[in-house]
């Protein structure tokens, strides 16, 4: 079932995310952070598993029509049972819902986008107020990641 995030979900998004974290592969992000975004949050929670998430996916709004996909996780042992891609398109369903126009995610795995329609764009076209996250990667200001966007009609 996927469900919007609540309070008793902070501590395994976080945990979820700094997993992905210590490999490099998403942003750490405190636990005040979570709390103060948890609304932004769908998990994918499980039926039965010693944890009862096995994947989250944040949709935040970033600017006039504009939203991001971010933190977008699923626990090892349940990747590519298309959890990843439940997650994302909920949060679009939910972007379309809210009168976005465009969505965002910055990502290692430009791929997985491309085929939910996603197309791979400039980080330069994105506006700075995306950037504020960014400053608490130690990867900035030499991101790796690729920008995938994708247009809702």
């Amino acid at each position: 079932m996927i469900r919007k995030a609540i309070n008793r979900d902070a501590k395994q998004i976080q945990a979820l995310l700094n997993y992905y974290g210590e490999k490099g592969l998403l942003l750490s992000r405190s636990l005040s952070e979570i709390y103060a975004h948890l609304r932004d949050f769908w998990v994918k929670e499980n039926s039965g598993g010693e944890s009862p998430l096995s994947g989250i996916c944040a949709l935040e709004i970033c600017w006039d029509g504009l939203g991001e996909i971010r933190s977008l996780a699923v626990q090892d042992r349940y990747q590519g049972k298309g959890i990843g891609s439940e997650l994302v398109k909920v949060c679009l369903e939910e972007a379309m819902s809210l009168g976005l126009k465009r969505v965002f995610a910055l990502t290692y795995i430009p791929d997985f986008f491309i085929k939910k329609g996603f197309r791979i764009v400039d980080k330069s076209i994105l506006p700075h107020k995306v950037w504020a996250h960014c400053i608490n990667c130690p990867k900035f200001p030499q991101c790796d990641e690729q920008a995938v966007m994708i247009q809702l009609d």
